[in-house]
């Protein structure tokens, strides 16, 4: 029973965390428009990939998750 609570607790934190994100996400201005970031657009058509914008929060996020593992 232990366990759940712990899981619990992380998706908790993890759900915080999602929602301080999207609440200042808009006053961090180079979220979104780093360098390796697709972006396409045509007359009727746009697309946009943020490539380099996933790497760096995976990075972010794999070492947040290896300092609480320990």
């Amino acid at each position: 029973m232990s366990e759940l609570g712990k899981v619990l607790i992380v998706i908790g934190c993890l759900l915080a965390v999602l929602g301080v994100a999207l609440v200042f996400s808009d006053k961090i201005p180079w979220l979104g428009k780093l360098p390796g970031d697709i972006s396409i657009k045509r007359e009727n058509f746009s697309f946009y990939f943020p490539l380099a914008t996933c790497i760096l929060i995976s990075l972010f996020l794999s070492l947040l998750f290896s300092f609480f593992r320990k």
